[in-house]
Order: structure tokens, then C-alpha cells, then sequence
């Protein structure tokens, strides 16, 4: 790959959409920031520079250029964030050599063309013409279904696999994008799906990276699995993976909250009535990599699931783990008669609407939900049995975790007295078993410190390496800073600040006092990103020219120096032996003690 090419991409795609593609970004002077993707965080330091087409994260330090993010934020090589970059960008890519192609793209190619394949079926055949049917009567239309690229798989043992064989690709290429099972009898492996409705997963770029495929025939029957997933494989992690974001993540980010449901037909007919912010979760509850994903776009989840408040069930831990990374979560109640959104929708979407809208808050659906438990196991007909004391207890034992979890302290009194009261039970009796509840720390993993990564107490020589690094992103920012850095000034410095200094100087001398052109066409790029990084650090914490800052800095570096040479002397004096060279060693150690005493 050419670098004219790598340049062709980066000057036509803009670092700010590229990342604001997955962060939520706001804008803060000439640069934007958000919550980092890469660790977790309730203070925004993560920034982009739109000026500088780059990104940094201040709390764990990683940053770069779209390809970096790219690579970072799809877990893929350079090879694979070109190309998705590439064809964002409309820039044809030269042919690669077959033989060098990456494991990982040919599961790409794989994915994809078994994808059209299915499509294929879908209406081709009679079973297939049967599944386009089953759908249109779901309530999928024509559009939604060329959209989300709906197919069939055949009824046959093989018929996927012999057609992407012929197409030139190995079966045990096919057996690792997940799409064919290796035979316990040596035989060829056979087709893992057949005879179902395939629903292809699509990673953020919309790449197809699996599949589940769904039963329409004989579907009662108990020994038949409704749902088939594709396993584990390099492309496809199911508690990585949501579906539909792809589609969604515009809608999410423009309305600020998340609709969650637990189905890929749910999805598309909430998205299909224009729902557009609506996800699923297949197959699994919500991981801790779901909700990092999703705090990218939003704080806020309305859910739509099956959810059991009393069990230890997963739903219930995902929520909670929710909660503690400080999303603010409602549920949606559906109307009775109806199992799932996608049948509210097919018989009215004005109903999903006013479910949406009227989501109660996920304290009110704990306290509802427990209180209609505890009436339901034998309670008088006008609900739960207030003079039972188990009761009571029990119901306490599920609410009060929720309470605990709760980090305003505002909110938490607001539920304890909500919990007295339908207790019958004083507020100070409430407090003392909330003071007892132990949550379970497993479920946090939000820093203390807003997610900014405290540097460790440094020795003098790591704060000298701080100080001149602040001092070389001021002048950045500043280049007429420069003439605030004499002879005698350089003398303070490591060799490579002196370098990085004298850099700066013929450049800007060249170049005028342009901070982004400085470092524009620099051939060292580790010079470069590393100037880059100052030079955002300095437009984030710097609001002057900076001038009096490098006054400080070159006064805190002096400072320095005379302390490490007043250790250096200290010593000397200790191993001399000799009471004249003793006695110089003394009178210049006092002479430099004076001159740091007149300093502070």
C-alpha cells in the first residue's frame, strides 16, 4: 500500500466524523471531547482536534490518527482499518496479493458472500417463498427486508458450503467463520444452518460478521431450537456485539437514549416504524462491553425485556452493572396481550409510542413489580399482606440492594421513605438494614477518579521530564514563546528537549508561526505524534499565550538544578578528606543554598 494512497484516505475522511461515529462528542474551544471508549470514565478526557485531524485520551493515553482509532476501536489490524477506512472514503485500494490476504478478511469476504447467498434463496425457492411470507406477515416489509439483508438458508446438508468451496474458499475457512460444523465422523463438515430464516449481524461498519437463523416451520416442536447462532469466532463475540447499532447509532446519539430489546425481529420493526434508536441483545444479557459501546452514544437505556427483580437472573445483573456505570435506566411496559414490541407495533405503533414515552423509572418498576409479586403468592385481594413480617423482610431484601446502588444521596432518602411507607415500617428501621446491605463490588468498575489515570508521585528527574514537556507544548501553541528560551535557558534541558526545541525554532522560521504546519510534513513520526500530543494537551489546559506559564516552568526547572547540585556537593563534602578542597566544597555549597533560598 502506497503512502499517496493513506494520505488520499486521511485528506478525504474528517477525524471528527470518523470518530464521532462511535463518541459522543461535544465541543470545548477549537477541539471536542467525550467519554473515552477505550476505559471507563464519568469525566469526558478524551479529545479530538479537528485542526491537528488527530485524537487523545489524557486519562489512559492512548491516541493517533483514524487509523489508530480505527485499530483501537474494532480490535482489527492496519490492513483492516485500511480498507474500512477506504471504502468511507470512496478510495479504491490497490488489488492485494491473494496469498498475503489476512485470515481475517477472507472471514469478511466469507460472511458476505454467504450472505448474498441467502439472500438469494430468500424468494427463489418454495421454502424460501414460504419464508418471505412468514416475514411479510410479521410485519417486515420489502424495504426492511433488502435493508437488514434477510435471507434463507436451504434445507440441505451442504449447499452453503459446496457454493462458497466453488468460489475458491477452504472448508476449514468455512467451519471458522462459524457457518458449517466439521463432521464427528471425518466426513466434510456440513452446513450449520438449514431450512431457517437468516438474520445477519452487522459489526458498526455494517460488515456481516454472523448470523442467526430462526425456525418458521415446526416451531412448537420441543426438540427444535427456535434460534442458531453463530459460535465464538475472530470476526463474531455476541457480548460484544449489538444488533441493529449500526443502523441506530445516529438515532441514539440524536435522541440521547437507547431502547434495548431482546430480538432481532423487535429491532427491525421498531426501527421499520421509525424508531430508529432501537437495539437488540442476542442471545445473552448485557455484558460490561455492551454497555462501554453504548456509553459512547448515551447515559440513558429504556429496556424491554423479561426481567425477574427477585431472581439472581443475568438481565438483573446486567442492569445492575448498569446502574453502577452510572446509566440512567427506565422500563417499558407492554400492553397486555402482547409478548414482544414487534406484535405491538403490527397492531398499532401509536401504542409502542405512548410505551416508550410512559417508561416508568427503574425504581418504580423495582417497587411495583416486587409489591405485585408478594400480592400474587396469597395476599389479600387488595394487594400484598401488610401485617406479614416476612413479607416485609423479603420484599426488603430485593429493594433495598437497588436503594443502596443509587450514588445520590437525595435519590436514596427519596426511595427509603417511599419503601417506609409502604412497609409500614419507620425510615429509621429502613436506614438500618440499608446500612447493612453489602452490593457487590464485581459490578463496578467506574473509577473513584472520573477516569483520569493520576500519575504516580514522580522523582525529580520524572517531574524535570514533565515540566519540559509543558514547556515544549506552550511554545507549540506559541511559537513567539520561543524567544523566551535563550542559550542559558538550554542548559536546563535533556538532549532530546534541546532537539525538539531547535526543531521547532528552523521550522517555525520556515514555516511562520503556524503551530499545525510546524510539524505538519515532520518525516520522524515519532517526533511528531509526540508533538501532536503536547501540542492538544496545550490548547486544553492552556487559555493564555502561555507566556507566564514558561516563565514558571524555567523557574521550577532552575530549581531543580540547584538542589541536584546541592545533593551532588552535600555528598562531595562527605568524602573529602582534604580541608582545603573540603573548605571549597563548603563555600560553594552555601553559596548555591543562598541562591535557592533568594529563589523561594
Amino acid at each position: 500500500m502506497s503512502d499517496s494512497q493513506i494520505e488520499e484516505i486521511k485528506n478525504k475522511l474528517n477525524v471528527l466524523d470518523i470518530v464521532g461515529n462511535y463518541v459522543k462528542l461535544s465541543k470545548t474551544g477549537i477541539n471536542y471531547r467525550g467519554l473515552c471508549p477505550f476505559h471507563s470514565e464519568k469525566g469526558p478526557s478524551f479529545f479530538v482536534s479537528p485542526t491537528r485531524q488527530m485524537w487523545k485520551c489524557f486519562g489512559c493515553g492512548k491516541g493517533g490518527d483514524i487509523f489508530e482509532f480505527i485499530k483501537e476501536i474494532e480490535g482489527v489490524e492496519f490492513g483492516d482499518a485500511l480498507r474500512l477506512l477506504a471504502n468511507k472514503a470512496g478510495v479504491e485500494l490497490k488489488r492485494e496479493n491473494p496469498q498475503v490476504v489476512s485470515e481475517r478478511k477472507k472471514l469478511y469476504e466469507i460472511c458476505d458472500l454467504a450472505c448474498s447467498f441467502f439472500e438469494k434463496q430468500l424468494g427463489n425457492s418454495a421454502y424460501g417463498k414460504d419464508a418471505k411470507d412468514y416475514l411479510l406477515k410479521r410485519g417486515i416489509k420489502e424495504e426492511s427486508i433488502k435493508k437488514w439483508r434477510l435471507g434463507y438458508s436451504p434445507d440441505t446438508w451442504q449447499g452453503l458450503s459446496d457454493f462458497l468451496v466453488g468460489r475458491g474458499y477452504a472448508r476449514e475457512e468455512i467451519v471458522k467463520a462459524g457457518l458449517a460444523v466439521q463432521s464427528e465422523k471425518g466426513n466434510n463438515p456440513y452446513d450449520r444452518f438449514r431450512g431457517r430464516i437468516i438474520f445477519p449481524i452487522f459489526d458498526l461498519n455494517s460488515q456481516v460478521i454472523g448470523f442467526t437463523a430462526r425456525v418458521f416451520k415446526d416451531a412448537d416442536k420441543k426438540e427444535t431450537a427456535k434460534y442458531i447462532n453463530t459460535p465464538q469466532t475472530i470476526l463474531y463475540d455476541k457480548s460484544n456485539v449489538l444488533y441493529g447499532l449500526n443502523f441506530a447509532k445516529i438515532a441514539v446519539r440524536k435522541n440521547n437514549q437507547c431502547v434495548l430489546t431482546e430480538g432481532q425481529t423487535d429491532t427491525i420493526m421498531c426501527q421499520q416504524a421509525g424508531f430508529e434508536n432501537t437495539v437488540a441483545v442476542s442471545g445473552t444479557a448485557l455484558t460490561p462491553r455492551h454497555l462501554n459501546i453504548l456509553k459512547r452514544y448515551t447515559d440513558n437505556l429504556l429496556l424491554s425485556f423479561d426481567m425477574d427483580v427477585a431472581g439472581d437472573t443475568a438481565t438483573k445483573r446486567g442492569i445492575n452493572l448498569a446502574e453502577s456505570q452510572g446509566f440512567n435506566i427506565k422500563v417499558i411496559d407492554t400492553y397486555s396481550g402482547a409478548k414482544d414490541p414487534a406484535e405491538i407495533i403490527l397492531e398499532n405503533p401509536e401504542n409502542w409510542d405512548k410505551s416508550v414515552k410512559n417508561a416508568r423509572t427503574i425504581m418504580d418498576f423495582y417497587f411495583d413489580s416486587t409489591f405485585a409479586k408478594f400480592s400474587a403468592q396469597g395476599g389479600p385481594a387488595s394487594g400484598w399482606d401488610k401485617t406479614s413480617s416476612q413479607a416485609k423482610k423479603e420484599i426488603g431484601k430485593i429493594i433495598l440492594p437497588a436503594i443502596k446502588r443509587l450514588q445520590n444521596k437525595i435519590e436514596q432518602s427519596h426511595w427509603v421513605q417511599k419503601l417506609s411507607d409502604r412497609l409500614g415500617v419507620s425510615q429509621e428501621a429502613v436506614l438500618e438494614e440499608l446500612r447493612n446491605v453489602k452490593t457487590d463490588s464485581g459490578y463496578s468498575d467506574v473509577p473513584r477518579n472520573n477516569g483520569i489515570i493520576e500519575p504516580k508521585k514522580s522523582s525529580a528527574e520524572g517531574r524535570k521530564k514533565l515540566i519540559e514537556d509543558k514547556i515544549v507544548s506552550l511554545v507549540l501553541k506559541n511559537p513567539e514563546n520561543l524567544s523566551l528560551i535563550g542559550e542559558s535557558c538550554n542548559t536546563l534541558f535533556c538532549n532530546r528537549t534541546k532537539s525538539l526545541i531547535e526543531t521547532i525554532r528552523s521550522r517555525a522560521l520556515q514555516r511562520g508561526n503556524d503551530p499545525v504546519a510546524i510539524f505538519a510534513d515532520m518525516q520522524n513520526s515519532e517526533d511528531k505524534k509526540f508533538l501532536e500530543n503536547l501540542s492538544l494537551q496545550a490548547d486544553m489546559e492552556c487559555d493564555g499565550d502561555g507566556c507566564d506559564e514558561i516563565q514558571l516552568c524555567l523557574l521550577q526547572l532552575k530549581d531543580i538544578e540547584l538542589r541536584n547540585k546541592l545533593t551532588e556537593l552535600s555528598g562531595a563534602v562527605k568524602q573529602e578528606n582534604d580541608e582545603q578542597k573540603r573548605g571549597e566544597l563548603i563555600k560553594e555549597f552555601t553559596k548555591n543554598a543562598k541562591e535557592l533560598h533568594q529563589k523561594i
